[in-house]
């Protein structure tokens, strides 16, 4: 049984409950939640309504603290792009919502004032994040029908990175990183190759997706099992040569000595980009 502590507006209260002696607060969001409640007045959660505890802490802050600077109505619109990711993800943090709904409220002050701040890795949040992105569109949709204004592509890329944090249990930060160093090794191979990856490509999902793993490996400093270097390295000694340079610019741009195994990996997807860039141009 919960009991009413506040009432934020029609569809979101703060509540609180007694467990073994101890009272734990919760940010409880659901359809008409708050009408007509009063303090101190009990009720039962519907199947529809979302609790969120007020015990969490992120690099934004006190859960605790966030709820009573952020208007509910960003909370409402975090806590349905979270439903909308449970759709699509089986396993999401939604205690996310509190910097989620933090980040959303700036985003649309920053449009309200015109102060629009690029996102020059939208293009690749968008593919590298895929479904992450599909769901922080929903967001799109809700402010412009809440709140009358609409957010550009590059505010969707950064809040599909929440999405992916949710999801993934990484920091936002270093969703941002793993995404600006899959753009900066593509413009390195794109360099070494003298050829130009298209973003849409089948050659480009190939090579991202790899880079993403290998740099989260890289950050968590996980190793690879199976070396294939000897191999790699006498069968396409050109893209051996290319993914060496590459990863040990990477390594440094990351601060992170990179398994030298991964070298015979990368240089394995280098050799079918040039194949995929062959045949597109054929």
């Amino acid at each position: 049984m919960f009991r009413i502590e506040k009432v934020l507006n029609h569809n979101a209260v703060i509540a609180v409950t007694k467990e073994d002696g101890k009272i734990n607060e919760y940010l409880v969001l659901g359809k008409g939640i708050g009408f007509g409640k009063k303090v101190a007045q009990q009720f039962e959660l519907s199947s529809t309504d979302r609790v969120y505890s007020l015990e969490k802490t992120s690099k934004r802050g006190r859960a605790k603290e966030m709820i009573k600077a952020i208007s509910p109505i960003y909370f409402e619109i975090a806590g349905e792009v979270l439903k909308e990711a449970e759709k699509k993800f089986q396993n999401v943090d939604n205690n996310i919502v509190f910097p989620m709904a933090d980040h959303i409220e700036y985003a649309v002050r920053r449009m309200k004032n015109n102060e629009q701040i690029s996102n020059p890795l939208t293009d690749d949040i968008r593919v590298l994040f895929y479904l992450e992105y599909k769901v922080a569109e929903v967001a799109r949709t809700l402010i412009k029908e809440k709140l009358d204004v609409q957010i550009d592509d590059d505010e969707v890329g950064y809040i599909a990175l929440h999405v992916h944090s949710a999801i993934q249990g990484e920091d936002v930060s270093q969703s941002m990183q793993i995404a600006s160093a899959v753009r900066q090794c593509v413009s390195l191979i794109e360099k070494e190759t003298h050829t130009t990856i298209k973003v849409e490509s089948l050659s480009y999902n190939r090579m991202m997706n790899h880079i993403r793993y290998m740099v989260a490996r890289a950050l968590n400093e996980e190793p690879v099992k199976l070396n294939m270097n000897d191999y790699i390295a006498n069968t396409y000694p050109d893209s051996f040569s290319i993914a060496t340079v590459i990863c040990e610019k990477l390594g440094n741009s990351l601060g992170k000595k990179l398994d030298e195994v991964e070298i015979g990996y990368l240089a394995m997807h280098l050799e079918r980009v040039k194949c995929d860039i062959k045949q597109e141009n054929e």
